[in-house]
């Protein structure tokens, strides 16, 4: 049975469909799938398109590709060089970089200019305070301005970032941190929640104390009022009273480690995996522009916390010259349509969330586009759990009937998809349109065949620039093979149930193994 057909692309002004003439010396054709096919089994010239046509500042130099057939230890760009934080700031004007709202209705907006110049301050503070390459920086942060510019000073000199979400408990905080002993941590004094006031401060005591490697506590207000605070720590606002500036940009290794991030931890501590500086940047300039078409000044805005890998993904935007739009607590509040009031005021281009909340405004049959001026709207995303074919229906409904409906899916360990959405592709309800360029995906059984049209295990079967670098702690690499190799000797198990439909798109049906990874 076919899904119903919900939209089609009208446009041909499309990222991808420029990638596709730029390659026009390596494949002829305009057939998706085809050109797919090119993508996996010439990964040297695909990935080094990619590299050129997405624009990515750095030394490209050498070997693409080393070791392509053993999936742990193949190499992408070995022996180029980039800066991650270079690329994501590479305007330097008056227009809007980031935008940000809070349920409890704060507004920020930071300037290219300044978002430059607080990240220099930053960085310069780093280097001060003795912070060298590969040490780690972490922050227990709300979605906030403050915390993109500590991710990005902390990646500009080659440290090693890490967030919790501001509503994660001190067990969870430790578990994960402690393991990377950090030297420096950053924390809001409060956040809200559903007008709920959470005080973040209480727990720090507790932390420090189990994680003796913090040597700075860094206080990030939420918001003017001040409250007592009876640890030592240091004012986020008094590090940028001076005009100091560290406005280098040394570049790293291709494949120097950028953030760690976890593993849910349902049956131990959470694995730490820890992923690279430029295999997450090429993965995501080809995401966003090729897959979400996002172009320079879009406006772009993805509802997430810090613990979340969407978070990693929307702060990226920044390398397309995008402007990134973050908001803060209950989508909810004040109204249930409180989101889509900012994306008419806004003129939000791309607008992503998880697939639980467009559940729960089609359980309440919320009525978007009757209520709401959505004209610069081009795509809406949606991750995090499989997004049902009632649900499809009810964006083209109610939301946008002229909207590119991106189902999304991939997760924590490679910071990434698999599997997402096409612009130039029709969308058919409950399936996600196809396979990532360059992601050798495939559907298997218990014994490695390929599936068509059944349920079976999602793979990869080669190697891509955004698999882990390596997990914390994990020498002989015994838990990153035990994670996704135990199954498929040399082929990478993703723990999910999947099917490949009759339109070459895929139909995720939850998780196949009884550990969850957090994605």
């Amino acid at each position: 049975m076919t899904n119903k057909l919900l939209w089609s692309s009208k446009s041909s002004n499309t990222l991808i469909e420029d990638f596709i003439k730029k390659i026009s010396n390596y494949t002829s054709t305009n057939n998706y799938h085809k050109i797919h096919e090119w993508s996996i089994q010439h990964k040297d010239q695909f990935w080094d398109a990619i590299w050129d046509f997405t624009k990515i500042i750095g030394n490209k130099k050498g070997a693409v590709l080393k070791n392509s057939h053993d999936f742990i230890n193949s190499v992408f760009f070995e022996n180029c060089e980039l800066n991650f934080t270079e690329n994501n700031l590479l305007k330097n004007d008056e227009s809007d970089a980031i935008i940000y709202y809070s349920e409890q209705r704060q507004t920020k907006r930071y300037s290219w200019k300044k978002l430059k110049e607080y990240t220099f301050k930053l960085s310069y503070y780093f280097k001060n305070k003795g912070i060298k390459s590969h040490d780690r920086i972490v922050g227990v942060l709300p979605n906030v301005p403050e915390t993109v510019i500590a991710f990005l000073a902390t990646a500009q000199i080659g440290a090693i970032w890490s967030s919790c979400s501001a509503d994660f408990g001190p067990k969870a905080i430790i578990d994960r941190f402690k393991q990377i002993e950090p030297k420096i941590l950053f924390v809001t004094d409060k956040y809200y929640y559903n007008n709920k006031l959470i005080n973040t401060l209480k727990h720090v005591p507790t932390i420090l104390k189990e994680i003796p490697t913090i040597e700075e506590v860094i206080i990030v207000p939420y918001s003017e009022k001040k409250q007592e605070i009876k640890f030592n720590h240091v004012e986020w606002k008094k590090i940028f009273l001076t005009n100091n500036l560290y406005d280098k940009f040394v570049k790293f290794p291709f494949n120097h480690p950028l953030y760690i991030l976890y593993s849910s931890g349902t049956t131990d501590v959470p694995k730490c995996i820890v992923h690279g500086a430029g295999g997450t940047l090429l993965q995501h300039k080809k995401e966003h522009q090729l897959h979400s078409n996002i172009k320079k000044n879009n406006k772009v805005f993805y509802f997430t916390t810090c613990g979340w890998m969407m978070w990693n993904w929307l702060i990226s935007s920044l390398a397309s010259q995008a402007t990134i739009v973050l908001y803060d607590g209950s989508p909810f509040v004040p109204k249930i349509d409180h989101l889509f009031k900012i994306a008419e005021k806004e003129e939000i281009n791309f607008f992503g969330t998880g697939a639980k909340y467009l559940d729960f405004l089609k359980q309440n049959n919320i009525n978007i586009k009757d209520n709401f001026n959505l004209t610069h709207l081009k795509t809406i995303a949606s991750t995090g759990s499989p997004l049902m074919h009632e649900t499809f229906e009810y964006v083209y409904k109610q939301i946008k009937s002229d909207v590119h409906l991106a189902s999304i899916s991939g997760g924590t360990d490679l910071v990434s998809c698999f599997v997402l959405g096409n612009p130039i592709m029709p969308v058919y309800s409950g399936e996600i349109q196809c396979a990532g360029l360059g992601m050798d995906v495939d559907i298997y059984d218990e014994n490695s065949n390929s599936l068509i049209g059944e349920k079976g295990e999602l793979v990869c079967k080669t190697t891509f620039p955004s698999k882990p670098l390596y997990f914390w702690n994990d020498p002989d690499n015994k838990k990153y093979s035990k994670a996704y190799f135990e199954k498929y000797p040399n082929v990478w198990h993703h723990g999910d149930y999947c099917k490949k439909t009759s339109n070459n798109g895929y139909i995720i049906y939850g998780r196949s193994d009884a550990t969850l990874n957090s994605r």
